[in-house]
């Protein structure tokens, strides 16, 4: 249904493509007014351009807290409030071995994926707290959920994501202000495009790769993952709070093809003995 983020405003960081892009697209479509924070400001501010004067845009460099502040603090000023905060911007990082992976590396990845959440987080808590409302969602991913699916810094960070969006959410519940994350599965993105084609604009490769993956025979898209922050960003989702939200066709819970042998409808005993 449309406006289901009538009269909301929101922040969204890395909202200059991919999933934050998307995202922006819908929930202006549903009514909400939203701040397009990136440190890509050409394609920022075409974002915030084509969605017309329900949205600003702002250079935004999420491990940096005077850049975070200010995109909530835009928010504020320009729209009059903030209701929803979508902690996106993320990066691939560092990859390797965990004996060659550089401190240097680790520490630089952790600072976008986790440090940008916790200020998201912080300054999301500053001006709606005394409001006794609001939504503050992260992107976590499925290697935030178990373990082999993404580079070791990478996957401690989205690990981090998920355990502090719960503890975030035990402190704000008491305020009104709910606190979940979403965890991607394979989406098609530059960035996914660039980790499986070595080419971020062949995302038609992408999709056929990850679509051949999939449980469900197609490709997870940047619209899934919107439409699943819409949701948690909605009065949908009132009764729900610290929680995690899986978009991945399954992979996380092992889905796989149920092969039935001859004899299926039998009762298979010890040892292999068939029959009641």
């Amino acid at each position: 249904m449309a406006g289901r983020l009538e009269g909301k405003v929101a922040v969204i960081t890395g909202a200059a493509s991919g999933i934050g892009a998307e995202t922006a697209r819908v929930f202006v479509a549903n009514g909400a007014r939203v701040v397009v924070a990136d440190f890509q400001e050409e394609a920022g501010k075409k974002v915030a351009a084509q969605l017309g004067d329900r949205a600003r845009f702002i250079r935004c460099d999420v491990t940096k807290e005077a850049d975070v502040a200010a995109a909530v603090d835009l928010a504020v000023s320009a729209f009059g409030q903030l209701d929803v905060m979508v902690n996106n911007a993320g990066i691939v990082g560092a990859v390797g071995p965990i004996s060659t992976t550089s401190a240097e590396a680790w520490d630089a990845t952790l600072s976008v994926l986790l440090r940008g959440v916790f200020l998201g987080m912080k300054h999301a808590a500053r001006v709606m707290s005394p409001r006794k409302t609001g939504s503050i969602l992260s992107i976590a991913s499925t290697a935030g959920v178990v373990g082999g699916l993404g580079p070791h810094a990478y996957t401690a960070a989205k690990h981090g994501v998920v355990g502090l969006t719960k503890s975030v959410a035990s402190e704000l519940a008491p305020l009104g202000i709910r606190v979940n994350a979403v965890a991607p599965g394979n989406t098609v993105t530059a960035m996914t495009s660039a980790v499986i084609t070595g080419d971020p604009n062949n995302t038609s490769k992408a999709e056929e790769s990850i679509a051949k993956g999939a449980a469900l025979g197609i490709a997870g898209m940047p619209s899934d993952i919107a439409n699943a922050l819409l949701y948690l960003a909605s009065e949908e989702a009132r009764y729900v709070t610290a929680h995690t939200l899986v978009v991945d066709s399954g992979q996380t819970s092992a889905i796989g093809r149920t092969v039935f042998h001859d004899g299926a409808n039998d009762v298979i005993r010890e040892a292999g003995r068939r029959g009641n």
